[in-house]
């Protein structure tokens, strides 16, 4: 049997990581060159020339005379926490099939509970930013999910205490296989929250595949065609062809949930959803996935202790 490319991949290994990101001044190196590719620039005035104050680790632009630092601005702004460590997080975050928790990441990386929960979750906000606003198109499988409660419930559509979300998977080929994935929180299953979705996130053009759940064919008022196909409850619902590869994800996610948190907060459900987004999208090029968080975190704005553990986050 055929070798799966995607499976087989090199990848980084952890060697080859600590080659390249094994000291201060290499990761402090690949931040600048991440941020200012063609030399500093001051974030005020856009003036490229400067002088370096080493006692205090900024750069002073000539013109405005502005102080900026490597991180300020960023998501790794005001952070105590060595560089080393952040890109350890960022390789261990992305390098595995499946996530890490919070707990984990603390004995991995030798920090805190506190702080690798901080860690774990501005790094899951770069990658909530970086997914919103982009579109799938082509022949797209599409089925509503529930998620969370710390309390049993009845199953299914109406579940107490649980989180609604749609996974959402892009497909190609006579097999459909994916491409790409979306999973995106919803407040309820309605005609106006799936034209919502799919007026921010489906090319106009697309064919989605559904099940019978009538919200669905709201994908319509957003210019896409809709297929909808009548399924039967339970397993034979989930095995039914015309949504294999969206199902086959959505058990993938929750069971990577369950395996490594067992429970999430629901109100940081869109975080961990998008961790699993991102890394599902960007699993042919496991060799450039330290860059890439690095790069979107540098252009993504702080997100102080009180804003991850408070804030309800859109889906």
């Amino acid at each position: 049997m055929a070798k799966n490319i995607i499976q087989f991949q090199k990848g980084l290994s952890l060697p080859k990581f600590l080659e390249k990101y094994g000291t201060e001044e290499q990761c402090y190196s690949a931040l600048f060159h991440l941020r200012w590719p063609d030399g500093f620039v001051c974030p005020e005035c856009g003036n490229k020339t400067y002088c370096k104050i080493k006692s205090r680790k900024v750069y002073q632009c000539h013109r405005c005379h502005r102080q900026t630092s490597l991180t300020s601005g960023t998501i790794f702004a005001a952070t105590k926490v060595p560089l080393t460590k952040w890109f350890l997080a960022i390789y261990l975050l992305t390098q595995r099939k499946t996530s890490v928790s919070a707990l984990q990441l603390k004995r991995d990386i030798g920090v805190s509970y506190n702080t690798a929960w901080k860690m774990k979750h501005k790094l899951m906000q770069v990658m909530l930013e970086r997914e919103k606003g982009k579109k799938l198109s082509g022949r797209i499988e599409i089925d509503d999910a529930y998620i969370g409660g710390e309390r049993p419930g009845k199953p299914g559509r109406g579940a107490a205490h649980k989180a609604p979300f749609i996974a959402v998977a892009e497909t190609e080929g006579e097999e459909h296989r994916p491409q790409r994935m979306q999973l995106r929180t919803v407040s309820g299953f309605r005609s106006a929250e799936i034209e919502r979705y799919a007026k921010t996130s489906l090319e106009v053009g697309s064919i989605v595949v559904s099940d019978g759940l009538a919200c669905f064919k709201a994908v319509e008022k957003a210019g896409c065609h809709h297929i909808p196909f009548a399924s039967e409850g339970g397993r034979k619902g989930v095995e039914h062809p015309s949504f294999k590869w969206v199902n086959t994800l959505l058990g993938n996610v929750k069971n990577a949930i369950t395996g490594t948190f067992h429970s999430v907060s629901l109100k940081h459900l869109p975080r961990y959803l998008a961790e699993f987004e991102y890394r599902f999208n960007r699993r042919y090029r496991l060799d450039d996935m330290i860059e890439r968080p690095a790069y979107v975190g540098l252009r993504t704005p702080p997100m102080p202790y009180r804003f991850l553990r408070m804030a309800e986050i859109g889906g």
